[in-house]
């Protein structure tokens, strides 16, 4: 009895330390984005991260990504992000979609994080003018 209670308190803690990381590395890109903070941003990306944005789409180096991103805040003054939904993909990717509001208007913006190594990092960004 006392190895079944031990083992559930064990597989119990693995799975709430695992749930709190998932939202605590989606939470930290967030912040980063409400900031309009490219340098902070930046730190949760992956070597490679796709961007897309009115006027460019690509893959870039995580220091050319950073700088488009440091970029389009610049000109787009970061007033709030608000999240419209979150989750995890069947594959272990987590996502998330919200909407940035700007100085220059609002963008339906998302964002992909896959596993690598011990932490979850941004494969994927994108912003989508709304009209």
């Amino acid at each position: 009895m006392k190895k079944q209670l031990r083992l559930a308190t064990i597989v119990l803690s693995l799975f709430l330390v695992s749930f709190t990381s998932y939202y605590y590395s989606i939470d930290d890109v967030v912040t980063a984005m409400r900031s309009g903070n490219a340098n902070q941003l930046s730190r949760y990306f992956d070597t490679r991260v796709d961007i897309s944005m009115p006027g460019k789409s690509d893959n870039y180096s995580k220091s050319q990504a950073e700088m488009i991103l440091k970029d389009f805040f610049t000109s787009n003054k970061v007033k709030n992000f608000q999240i419209k939904h979150r989750g995890e993909n069947k594959d272990g990717s987590l996502f998330c979609v919200g909407t940035l509001q700007t100085s220059n208007g609002n963008y339906r913006t998302k964002f992909f994080m896959k596993q690598k190594g011990e932490q979850q990092v941004v494969q994927e960004m994108g912003f989508e003018l709304v009209e």
